[in-house]
């Protein structure tokens, strides 16, 4: 198992969520599948890294500062001998490198991802510094999409691609790694300077009058969902849920839209629109929930 688990950056939830319940700029749609794309890379870059059975730690989606100077790594396993650092791009077509640049055909410039490597190491370098433990580091971009094509690549980059993942990750398997108390403390370091959010979350502003209301479908994301006893019903795809799981799910996803507002009876049945019941959402709440306050004063956590 990961020492750091992948989760879903909270950018990216906000995002789904304001997708569903507002329409997005063209250049907030874009950011959003931006978003997506690329932690879907990393979620398929997880499926071999997870499969790794030498002695390891492996660290995903770490966001560090030094010096005032923030920086993300998608992917970080510490065997014995070395640290291993990845920048994984999910790109999907045909590319082609000139001239230190990289082009998707027919002639896009996109970002190198070479220079987000060659900034990260030396600032991951920096930040170890202090702890006296300079680890050999061996860093590399992984292009993990099975669809991409990269021409005049040059062979002396740091570039995995596709096909040669499985083979790395068997080198990995094969060198000798035996974890110390170092490797660890290395370990628990990163962790504890790990940054929950980044400075640079481009978010579209919203207000809650400006968002649509209602639950959402769980399978097919419609808003066709009626309440029937104590079960949700889908008119589109026909999908059911408890009314207790599609309460609970609404709630985090009012919490995560709006931080700073209460999850109170009256909030979350304003958000549901379909449940009729207030007592239903109450019942729900405190069952599920811790309540702060009393009567009309009370909030739940």
């Amino acid at each position: 198992m990961p020492y750091k688990l992948r989760s879903k950056p909270t950018a990216l939830r906000i995002l789904e969520f304001l997708n569903k319940r507002k329409k997005l700029t063209n250049k907030e749609k874009q950011h959003y599948l931006n978003l997506h794309r690329g932690y879907e890379g990393e979620i398929l870059f997880d499926n071999f890294t997870e499969k790794l059975q030498c002695e390891c730690l492996i660290l995903n989606d770490l966001l560090l500062e030094v010096n005032n100077t923030s920086f993300q790594i998608d992917c970080l396993i510490i065997t014995g001998d070395k640290t291993y650092l990845y920048e994984v791009k999910n790109y999907a077509g045909d590319y082609y490198y000139q001239t230190d640049k990289l082009f998707k055909k027919p002639r896009l410039e996109v970002i190198n991802p070479l220079h987000q490597l060659s900034r990260s190491e030396p600032l991951l370098r920096q930040l170890l510094l202090p702890t006296g433990f300079n680890p050999q580091i061996d860093a590399s971009v992984v292009f993990i999409n099975p669809s991409f094509t990269l021409y005049q690549a040059p062979l002396d980059k740091p570039f995995i691609f596709p096909t040669q993942i499985k083979q790395h990750m068997r080198s990995i398997n094969e060198m000798p790694s035996k974890l110390m108390e170092k490797h660890r403390k290395l370990a628990d370091r990163l962790l504890s300077l790990h940054l929950s959010e980044s400075p640079y979350n481009q978010l579209p502003s919203y207000e809650y009058g400006q968002l649509r209301k209602g639950i959402i479908c769980f399978k097919c994301h419609s808003f066709s969902v009626s309440v029937k006893q104590r079960e949700c019903v889908c008119q589109e795809c026909g999908y059911k849920e408890s009314l207790t799981s599609s309460v609970l799910r609404i709630v985090k996803e009012f919490e995560i839209l709006f931080p700073n507002e209460k999850i109170t009876t009256n909030n979350i049945h304003d958000w549901c629109q379909v449940v009729n019941s207030k007592k239903s959402i109450r019942r729900i709440l405190s069952s599920n929930l811790t309540a702060v306050g009393s009567h009309q004063w009370t909030y739940y956590k």
